[in-house]
């Protein structure tokens, strides 16, 4: 019998674990809860951050955490993955009364939904398919714009930075650095002609694996913006490693793969559970049933 082969490198992740959340304020927290919960159909986390001033809403394995304070909004796009258009469109729609007067909007497209949060964040929410293997719900991309000519900088920024998997890659857009951050998950730097929005401190928060060998490169070129604890640090600027120049700007709040908090498990709820149609044992969500 021959043995059966493998390529290996398929199930590589690189140094970068899990891209865990994506972190921006929100002034108000009820209009929040409306879109997050309500209409995205996520979860708010029942242990932690459960007052008024910060809420943890749950996606599968990873979050958005929303403190109140002056909106952030992206420069970009987050893509989310949810088990069923469908039902998204519908809570949106159901939603979209009480968010009038916002930025709140929606649009049905090619095989995805683009929301508008109350704020002006972008989303461009996916139903489940082989790019994002066994996942149903979670967040799969962040896509940030930068210059021409920046992704080459960008991919060897986060090679020798990081130790991550990147590539640079071209598509009917044009160029972009792509890096792995997780299981199918990807940090996305699209390379555009547009004016870029000025960043305004939203973060993203990554687990890594070889956690002081990142640290020490980035002290030594005095990137280095906190140093939070003994698990975490966090680092705003991505340069040229060869030049020093500012290739483009969002805070990364990175952990050790020790911290307390990795691979936490995260209540999820089923959102299609309703009063009228309840069905018992529904209550969680399982990845593939609806």
């Amino acid at each position: 019998m021959a043995a059966m082969t493998y390529d290996r490198r398929e199930q590589d992740l690189g140094n970068i674990l899990l891209l865990e959340h994506v972190n921006v304020r929100v002034p108000d927290q009820q209009a929040a809860t409306l879109f997050y919960i309500a209409g995205l159909g996520l979860t708010r986390d029942p242990y932690l951050m459960v007052s008024v001033d910060n809420m943890w809403a749950n996606a599968g394995q990873t979050q958005f955490h929303l403190p109140t304070g002056k909106p952030n909004v992206l420069q970009g796009h987050v893509e989310l993955i949810v088990p069923d258009l469908d039902a998204l469109t519908r809570r949106l729609a159901a939603v979209k009364p009480a968010l009038a007067g916002t930025a709140f909007a929606y649009e049905v497209r090619d095989k995805h939904v683009a929301v508008t949060c109350p704020w002006g964040n972008q989303f461009r929410c996916v139903g489940p398919g082989p790019e994002w293997g066994d996942i149903t719900l979670g967040i799969g991309r962040v896509e940030v714009p930068v210059a021409r000519g920046a992704a080459a900088s960008i991919v060897a920024f986060y090679q020798q930075a990081l130790r991550a998997t990147a590539s640079v890659t071209h598509d009917d857009q044009g160029a972009a650095a792509r890096v792995s951050v997780g299981y199918r998950q990807e940090l996305v730097f699209r390379e555009t002609d547009a004016v870029i929005p000025p960043y305004d401190g939203h973060h993203v928060a990554i687990y890594i694996a070889n956690f002081s060998g990142p640290h020490d490169w980035l002290v030594q070129r005095n990137l280095v913006t906190e140093e939070s604890n003994p698990y975490q640090y966090r680092f705003q600027v991505i340069v040229d490693p060869e030049t020093g120049q500012q290739r483009s700007e969002i805070e990364h709040e990175v952990r050790c793969a020790t911290h307390p908090m990795y691979m936490r498990p995260l209540v999820n709820r089923n959102a299609a559970q309703r009063q009228a149609t309840y069905v018992r044992g529904r209550d969680a969500f399982v990845p593939g049933v609806l």
